[in-house]
């Protein structure tokens, strides 16, 4: 017995009892559920990275990489299923963790939107001074202080900041980062002062 490439249910012919489609029916079915759900899914991904600029946690690398790695496996895990539905293989598995990954960017950009913009906690100021700085050039720049840390167990922070708080701020100043503990308890740069 093989499943139905569409619903999933079981079938003995080529023309499934549940849904009444052929395998070909199905195979273009699912291409267009496919694209639908994995347009959704790159809408999700998209909207993280402004997200992520605006109330930028203090692991926002970390986040940024999660983040690709579930886009790639994603994409990576659509297209194998798409060529194995060609050929009329099994499917069903797949297709589970694929439509249980889409949401996740989604997740994730709601957790950090939310965590920012309705804490209501007073920042904590954090003296500490410039060791680096870089930035990325691309669509939206991104500028980070790399910053001696205040946390146990690191050596240093990379802080987002603005491009004038870039420009201002060189190698050796002393600073202010003042970071809010976030209301789902994920800590993000409220802003960079000098002391």
């Amino acid at each position: 017995m093989t499943r139905c490439l569409y619903c999933g249910a079981g079938r003995d012919a080529d023309q499934c009892l549940n849904c009444g489609l052929t395998s070909a029916a199905a195979e273009v079915m699912l291409r267009r559920k496919l694209v639908l759900r994995t347009a959704w899914f790159l809408v999700g991904a998209v909207l993280f990275v402004p997200v992520s600029q605006a109330f930028p946690p203090l692991d926002i690398d970390s986040m940024l990489i999660f983040v690709g790695v579930i886009f790639f496996l994603s994409l990576g895990l659509g297209l194998w299923m798409v060529q194995r539905a060609r050929q009329r293989q099994e499917i069903e598995a797949l297709k589970r963790i694929y439509f249980g990954l889409l949401p996740v960017p989604w997740i994730l950009t709601v957790l950090l939107f939310v965590n920012g913009r309705f804490d209501s906690t007073p920042p904590l100021r954090q003296t500490t001074a410039v060791v680096d700085k870089f930035s990325m050039p691309g669509f939206l720049h991104n500028q980070r202080l790399v910053v001696t840390s205040w946390r146990e167990g690191r050596q240093v922070e990379r802080v987002f900041v603005a491009r004038d708080d870039y420009d201002r701020f060189q190698p050796g100043d002393a600073v202010v980062v003042e970071v809010d503990q976030g209301l789902v308890g994920i800590p993000w740069v409220y802003g960079v002062l000098r002391p």
